[in-house]
């Protein structure tokens, strides 16, 4: 007598299951349920696991169902369909709208989360839940489809058809007024980069692709310096840490000026050099489903959103 698995097959393998069905597509199935494409794959990998037999044929240029993924396929529609409607009802039936927004750690402490009060002003009937990371993704957390919409930062080439731009990657030296005065002050002055060799220089240290581009060695070389050595440095893994610490007075920061504009606007940063920004080619960016998918209140969030992204572009230009 065989071995049969008894073992239930989880939802979040089955949904990834019907994405890539349904667009015969690994990348396409990742950019609707804001996963990455290798935790696609290994999503269907742990579903062929517990299933016991293959479900695609995986081709250079294509990927085909086959005689299992048909057979699965006819019951996990219906399925799926069954689900998400028994949630929507059990959501209704208890009177709450909830929008489920995923971005990364720093924006939502220094961006989003500053903001959301005018918004739940605005719409005091709609929820709103955040799910902080700084991963593009988080296939532990999202696996689900349970996100509406996200705030994502990356290359222009990295982002799925239904992103809208919110604004560029600007970064800028930036430090408190308190320490500035005392620059001023007692010297040394910050009135050329090259005075900075005086003064606590403060950086993200974390390996992600955009470090290069944000980083104090190119800006420095960006004005003639590219050997210079400040007095100490300070390194941080995020870059709200290396915000708070600016703030505080304890050097000066290499700032991504979308997530500071705010505290600049304030007169609590201030900018030391502002005609030497430095562009970057990331950028950030509202993910959206596709129009079909997204909800009234998630499109409500989304407009939000961009006439929000809107105000700090013109911020940004105005300073």
């Amino acid at each position: 007598m065989n071995n049969v698995r008894r073992r239930p097959l989880g939802v979040g393998p089955v949904r990834a299951f019907e994405a890539v069905a349904r667009h015969l597509s690994f990348r396409a199935a990742a950019d609707e349920l804001f996963l990455t494409q290798s935790a696609i794959s290994r999503q269907i990998q742990a579903l062929e696991d517990d299933l016991g037999a293959v479900v695609f044929l995986r081709g250079t240029r294509k990927v085909e169902l086959t005689q299992a993924g048909h057979m699965l396929l006819r019951a996990v529609d219906p399925f799926l369909e069954r689900l998400d409607g028994a949630v929507r009802q059990v959501r209704q039936a208890r009177g709450r709208r909830v929008v489920s927004v995923s971005t990364f750690a720093s924006f939502a402490t220094l961006w989003l989360i500053p903001r959301l009060e005018e918004f739940q002003h605005a719409h005091p009937e709609i929820d709103i839940r955040v799910s902080a990371t700084d991963n593009i993704v988080d296939p532990d957390g999202n696996d689900s489809g349970e996100v509406d919409v996200a705030l994502r930062y990356c290359r222009p080439e990295q982002i799925t058809p239904h992103a809208v731009p919110m604004f560029d990657e600007i970064v800028t030296p930036v430090v408190s007024p308190l320490l500035l005065e005392r620059a001023q002050r007692t010297g040394p002055p910050l009135t050329h980069p090259r005075d900075l060799a005086g003064h606590t220089l403060m950086e993200e240290d974390n390996p992600r692709g955009s470090q290069e581009f944000v980083s104090w060695q190119r800006w420095l070389a960006e004005q003639g310096e590219p050997d210079l050595e400040p007095r100490r440095w300070l390194f941080f893994n995020y870059t709200h840490q290396q915000v708070q610490a600016a703030l505080a007075g304890q050097g000066i920061a290499m700032a991504r000026l979308a997530m500071t504009i705010d505290a600049t606007v304030r007169g609590e940063l201030v900018e030391v050099f502002p005609g030497r920004r430095m562009a970057s080619p990331f950028g950030y960016w509202l993910v959206k489903p596709a129009p079909a998918q997204l909800s009234e209140d998630a499109r409500r969030f989304c407009e939000w959103i961009e006439a929000q992204a809107a105000r700090t572009r013109a911020a940004m230009a105005s300073l």
